[in-house]
């Protein structure tokens, strides 16, 4: 006959360790989730925004049912609880197969990038989180009952949830992810809520059938996460920041091209035997427009962001040297040496953050290159008033600004605000693009070129990978959009872009 727990013989200081590590490593899951989700939406704002708001809704419903189960007898509420790590446990080690199951059916139906965030965050992360909540009401209940001064239990399990989700958050980001990935760590998570299961029927008093069928469903979990774990990587090196995978682009051995893909956009492409050649338009024109205008080799330049090193690699070949890049993710440099031919050895490179890398440089440079931006996942504190300054700082005299944007020509609205924000503080911004027509729809591949004068020519040819020809739009145009748009100066408190290109649930 199963013995009924006493209360009074609850170890609270069991309670408080299993509190503690549920807590931190439901936060590891919500950490986690964004590094497995990027490689299909990227990284943004909406990305942490859409799976915060999954997971706390997932631990809302699980504490709401938490506390339901709370009101029963301190054991059968323990069993339960039990039976919930362990589907915690099978929920969590599956996330990664159900997020591969779905993610491209998701993204084939749902086109808006929002619609398809919130969906796969949810598919995959909903019931870890569910499951992961419904321990913290019984767990605390079952600490207080029959207690003196059951209130200082009550504070107890609170500061150990806290602390707990401290410390997942930090481990996570901090060891998780960087030593193991994120595969990995979910089935680490998975192992943990298991363990917790088996400690909930301990101290439930579980009977011998139950502890069996425990077992058995302890076992499946760790089927569903070996099933996981034996899938092949999405990621050819998953860093601290972003999924990189290379992609063969040429059939032909003696001429490779390659193609970079971090987390989910294409940041480059070079091929061994051509390194003058620029594979897409935005890096032709950031390759081109910079020598058109300083119209010599002597000269030093600063490159925000190094994805493949496309254009340094072409301007070393070309003979210019002065090369300064800021790339934040080191293993973004080393798959670029690896399988993109580039030579460390023709730059200055500095890992962190490109804004903290120009503002600690006591250098100017001639042309100053902003190759950061990319369509979902913008880096607004690259297109402020305040930043825009400091580039102009540190530009030589007869310097160039070149930066890249995408926007709709639907709206328009992000390129109107960065234009309006940089003639803040430059005399002269162009707006260079390829010298076609507008699709309707289209997201379209701007470089911005700000400087102290404006070019000598209106238009310049050069391969992308074919001879393309790119021209400024006429500036009466580029007012006149402004005018329309009423643009606002973006700055380092406010400066709404991913809003302005129209990445919002609601779009104008």
């Amino acid at each position: 006959m199963r013995n009924t727990l006493d209360p009074k013989l609850t170890p609270l200081w069991l309670l408080i360790f299993l509190q503690a590590g549920i807590s931190a490593s439901s936060l590891v899951v919500e950490i986690v989730a964004g590094r497995m989700i990027a490689p299909y939406v990227g990284m943004s704002l909406y990305t942490w925004t859409s799976i915060i708001a999954v997971v706390l809704a997932g631990f809302s419903v699980g504490h709401w049912w938490g506390g339901r189960i709370a009101g029963l007898d301190t054991g059968r509420a323990l069993r339960i609880t039990g039976w919930t790590m362990i589907a915690a446990a099978g929920a969590t080690a599956g996330a990664t197969l159900l997020l591969r199951a779905v993610a491209g059916p998701v993204l084939e139906v749902l086109l808006h990038p929002l619609a398809a965030i919130t969906t796969l965050s949810a598919l995959a992360f909903f019931l870890p989180s569910l499951f992961a909540g419904v321990p913290a009401p019984v767990l605390t209940v079952a600490a207080m009952r029959g207690r003196d001064q059951s209130e200082r239990a009550l504070g107890a399990m609170f500061a150990a949830g806290a602390i707990g989700a401290i410390a997942g958050t930090l481990l996570a980001g901090f060891l998780f992810v960087p030593w193991i990935g994120s595969v990995a760590t979910l089935l680490v998570i998975a192992s943990t809520y298991a363990i917790a299961a088996g400690i909930c029927f301990w101290l439930g008093s579980a009977s011998r059938r139950e502890s069996a069928l425990a077992a058995s469903g302890i076992g499946l979990a760790f089927l569903i996460g070996l099933g996981a774990f034996g899938l092949p990587s999405v990621c050819d090196r998953e860093s601290s920041y972003y999924c990189i995978r290379t992609v063969a682009m040429s059939d032909d051995p003696q001429a490779p091209v390659n193609l970079m893909v971090v987390d989910h956009l294409a940041h480059g492409i070079s091929g061994r035997e051509t390194p003058r050649v620029m594979f897409t338009e935005h890096a032709a024109m950031l390759d081109a427009l910079p020598r058109m205008r300083m119209s010599r080799t002597g000269f030093t330049s600063f490159h925000i962001g190094g994805g493949s090193y496309s254009v340094p690699r072409a301007w070393s070949d070309r003979g210019i040297s002065g090369i300064t890049i800021a790339e934040i993710d080191p293993e973004v440099t080393a798959v670029a040496v690896d399988r993109f031919w580039f030579d460390p050895k023709i730059a200055t490179i500095l890992h962190g953050d490109a804004r903290l890398a120009l503002r600690n440089s006591t250098q100017q440079f001639d042309v100053i290159v902003g190759d950061a931006f990319t369509d979902i996942a913008v880096p607004e504190h690259l297109v402020t008033l305040e930043f825009f300054a400091l580039v102009s700082n540190r530009l030589a005299s007869g310097g160039v600004f070149a930066m890249n944007l995408i926007d709709s020509t639907d709206r328009l609205d992000a390129l109107a605000a960065v234009v309006v924000t940089l003639r803040e503080v430059f005399p002269s911004v162009e707006v260079w693009t390829a010298a076609n027509p507008p699709r309707a729809g289209e997201r379209r591949v701007f470089v911005l070129l700000a400087s102290a004068q404006d070019s000598p020519v209106s238009a310049i040819e050069t391969p992308a990978p074919d001879m393309t020809r790119f021209q400024v739009l006429d500036p009466g145009f580029v007012d006149t959009i402004l005018r329309q748009k009423n643009a606002q100066i973006l700055t380092d408190d406010h400066a709404p872009l991913t809003h302005l290109m129209g990445l919002d649930p609601v779009v104008d």
